[in-house]
């Protein structure tokens, strides 16, 4: 007997995100298709995030912010979420504005501090 070993890596496969590319100004009546997309998208892979490429997305405006509330949305009610890529600063801010928080490829956590940053000890601060 012989065993064929499976194409790819399957823990990385796993691992590994899938990618929604959202490109150009989207009409609501598309918004409805793209959160089947990301319910499908999280059905078939194990990771339980989404990445939604949002670089070719547009000028940043309230669509774009409904957009991604509905994807993110979408998202958690199966069970898993949705992670940026290539926003653009104004689409940050503005979903900063509004109050939607969406973790970013590229930032690092909000618990851990970046590499390279190192807390500066004023003279007189008590020891912890």
């Amino acid at each position: 007997m012989s065993y064929a070993h499976p194409a790819g890596l399957p823990t990385v496969d796993a691992m590994t995100p899938a990618v929604l590319v959202l490109a150009g100004p989207v009409t609501r009546d598309e918004v409805t298709g793209l959160c089947d997309d990301v319910r499908a998208l999280l059905e078939a892979g194990g990771a339980g995030t989404v990445v939604c490429d949002v670089g070719g997305l547009g000028p940043p405006g309230l669509a774009a912010v409904d957009l991604l509330a509905r994807l993110q949305l979408a998202a958690r009610r199966a069970g898993g979420r949705i992670r940026l890529r290539d926003p653009d600063p104004g689409l940050h801010a503005l979903l900063d504005l509004v109050g939607l928080r969406f973790e970013t490829e590229g930032q690092p956590e909000q618990r851990e501090p970046p590499l390279g940053v190192e807390e500066a000890v004023e003279p007189g601060d008590p020891a912890v």
